[in-house]
């Protein structure tokens, strides 16, 4: 073997034994651990936001400055709240930081400020929500005033906004509405009736009636665009929205929430070449474009709709689909790791660690976490894997390996026929 091939051999063995490490470790943590590796991230993605990475997420799709520091903020105070009371500090010093690069003119600016509420649904839901999440991390009795008050009044507008339309989906931009939007805000108004005086229960509960008359025909679920005056359907549930609806969703109604994700999770969920579980974008049966939401799809599947849908699933109490997507992820996703940071398809699109830190961190805010469902992964879904990692792994031994297999079967073959070759009675004992 030349020593180049030899370097590339040993090379390729160890990736695909790096591979196999992290296709078996496990990669989530359920609703109380800390996730491996997600702390780090987050130190990665901090300073990546402070280099401009929420500008260059904005020059991908229309959200991308606004993601980058809500989801940030978002998976702060997700680890914050699995602190004791004391140790919640440094969590609660970044999601504030986040939350006021939300409510900065650099976070208002692709929004409208005419629609109703101000700057649409979108802004206002992931922005609220946040608001919600920071006085979560602050004991009951130690609430910044000023911030409860602003947490009160945001939600106010929410709920009158919600109470004076027809439709159960207000516009996230002028002329469009998408319930996934919609569905963020009621949850905030949800988890404003658990840490403030409750007042948004009638809301919540005529939302849900108006939704449920409201379902994509095909599939039973939310749909993925409406129409902005009645809010009929527009357009089929898509897996971008839909997984982002199921990790909501749970904290506005959790039965409502159950069936919703045992619809999604029948129609969407997927293994394509029979190598792992993903997410398809359309449902089972039907096939369309992608676009600067999903990202491109390979076999059908959007890779940004998989990574969200481990927040689902792990929303859900779904403990084997959660971890069977976050195994495939540190697989595929080429995770760099130093002692302080890791990064994800080695650090050149933050966005994406942004929406995967947020993922692994998943649980409810609101509800209880609920009964695992039904599993549908199985243990042996890694088998297809590590077959391939094996074949890789000794691929570029095999040359040498089946010449020092021939000359062990040669070197076997000589002695018995020289011993064939003597004379009678030759070598033995009278």
């Amino acid at each position: 073997m030349s020593i180049v091939r030899r370097v590339c051999a040993v090379l390729l063995s160890a990736a695909a034994l790096l591979g196999a490490v992290r296709l078996v470790a496990p990669a989530t943590a359920g609703p109380d651990g800390e996730p491996p590796g997600v702390a780090r991230q987050l130190a990665f993605l901090r300073a990546a936001l402070d280099d401009g990475a929420g500008e260059d997420a904005q020059t991908l799709f229309p959200e991308g400055w606004f993601f980058a520091h809500a989801l940030y903020g978002l998976a702060r105070v997700e680890l914050g709240l699995r602190e004791p009371a004391g140790r919640r500090e440094p969590a609660l010093r970044e999601a504030r930081w986040a939350l006021a690069r939300l409510e900065s003119p650099a976070g208002t600016a692709p929004f409208d400020p005419g629609l109703t509420p101000a700057y649409g649904i979108f802004w206002q839901g992931w922005t609220n929500w946040l608001r919600g999440g920071v006085l979560a991390l602050q004991p009951a009795d130690r609430r910044d005033p000023a911030e409860a008050a602003r947490f009160a009044e945001a939600s106010a507008a929410v709920g009158a906004a919600f109470d004076g339309s027809a439709s159960p989906y207000l516009a996230a931009y002028p002329g469009q509405a998408w319930p996934v939007d919609s569905t963020v805000a009621i949850a905030s108004l949800r988890l404003h009736d658990v840490l403030l005086p409750p007042r948004f229960a009638g809301t919540v509960t005529r939302w849900l009636d108006g939704v449920r008359q409201r379902l994509d025909s095909g599939t039973g679920l939310l749909p993925h665009r409406v129409d902005l005056a009645t809010g009929a359907p527009a357009e089929v549930a898509r897996a971008t929205s839909q997984s982002v609806v199921q990790r909501f969703l749970v904290d506005v109604d959790p039965a409502f929430a159950r069936e919703q994700y045992l619809r999604f999770r029948d129609r969407f969920v997927a293994t394509p070449l029979g190598l792992g579980p993903a997410v398809r974008e359309y449902p089972h049966g039907i096939d369309g474009p992608g676009d600067v939401d999903s990202g491109p799809l390979l076999l059908g599947v959007s890779l940004s709709a998989t990574v969200v849908t481990l927040g689902a699933a792990q929303s859900q109490g779904d403990a084997a689909l959660a971890g069977a997507l976050a195994n495939y992820g540190d697989l595929v996703g080429l995770p760099v790791d130093t002692p302080w940071t890791r990064r994800y398809a080695f650090g050149g699109l933050p966005v994406g660690d942004a929406f995967l830190a947020w993922s692994k961190t998943a649980r409810p805010w609101v509800a209880d976490p609920p009964d695992p469902p039904p599993a549908t992964v199985r243990w042996w879904w890694r088998l297809p894997l590590l077959s391939v990692l094996l074949l890789a792994g000794v691929l570029l031994w095999l040359p040498d390996l089946l010449r020092l297999a021939g000359r062990r079967r040669s070197s076997s073959a000589r002695p018995a026929a020289g011993r064939a070759a003597e004379p009678a009675g030759v070598g033995r004992l009278p």
